[in-house]
């Protein structure tokens, strides 16, 4: 008989399309590593993402931080043993949902980032997101920080676009040559500015910029996060 695998349980519709690309990931790497006739435990709670961007716009952060942690205690209760918010930006309410999800342990993106950028001896990475996940002061900075790496984001007018594009083309699965021609010329910058790495601080932002896009290494957080979770999971 083989080795026990943990239930994942999964935060998702933030939006459908990193939901959907968290699943095959999850699957691909439970596969490869047990198997290919093996696939993950997992249970799978979803919102309504449109909930979620209105309470974001007006600053309600603790009110979208009580859905995702009722989500979080929903997914504990069908038998989770690890669970993951499968997105960046509404990791800003982690400790609510941490909090929800125990005795459940809760894998949290920033690490995964920080514990790959480590592995490849980063230490300035260049930050694309949401314009929430770039100005934020909490979510990023002090996690990397830690562990002696630094943190540059585009400027103002770059975050705007990528805001716009994010929330207007990518959560609808939509990716255009203009979109992929913005995101390298930022990325671009950045590493003009310092940048060792580029980190895709959106799980949607993996449609646009891929790991051979540019000439330093770029880290999907979708990918790494995924494999916090399998990681935690097979133990």
């Amino acid at each position: 008989m083989g080795r026990r695998v943990q239930v994942i349980g999964l935060i998702g519709g933030l939006s459908w399309v990193s939901t959907e690309h968290y699943y095959r990931l999850i699957n691909e790497d439970v596969a490869a590593r047990l198997g290919a006739q093996h696939c993950a435990r997992l249970v799978l709670w979803q919102t309504d993402f449109a909930e979620i961007v209105v309470l974001q716009e007006e600053g309600r952060w603790d009110e979208a931080g009580e859905i995702l942690a009722a989500g979080a205690a929903s997914l504990r209760a069908a038998g989770a043993e690890v669970i993951g918010i499968g997105a960046n930006t509404m990791h800003l309410v982690a400790d609510q949902v941490r909090t929800a999800a125990a005795p459940s342990r809760l894998v949290h993106i920033a690490e995964a980032v920080r514990d790959a950028c480590a592995a490849a001896s980063i230490t300035k990475i260049g930050l694309f997101g949401t314009a929430y996940t770039m100005a934020s002061p909490d979510l990023y900075p002090p996690i990397l920080a830690a562990a002696g790496i630094d943190t540059l984001v585009p400027d103002g007018s770059a975050q705007d676009e990528i805001q716009r594009i994010t929330y207007e083309e990518l959560i609808r699965d939509v990716v255009t040559d203009d979109t992929r021609a913005f995101f390298r010329a930022t990325a671009g910058e950045l590493v003009a500015r310092g940048a060792d790495a580029i980190v895709l601080a959106c799980t949607e932002h993996g449609l646009v910029l891929g790991r051979d896009d540019l000439g330093v290494p770029v880290f999907d957080t979708a990918v790494l996060h995924a494999r916090a979770l399998v990681d935690a999971a097979t133990g």
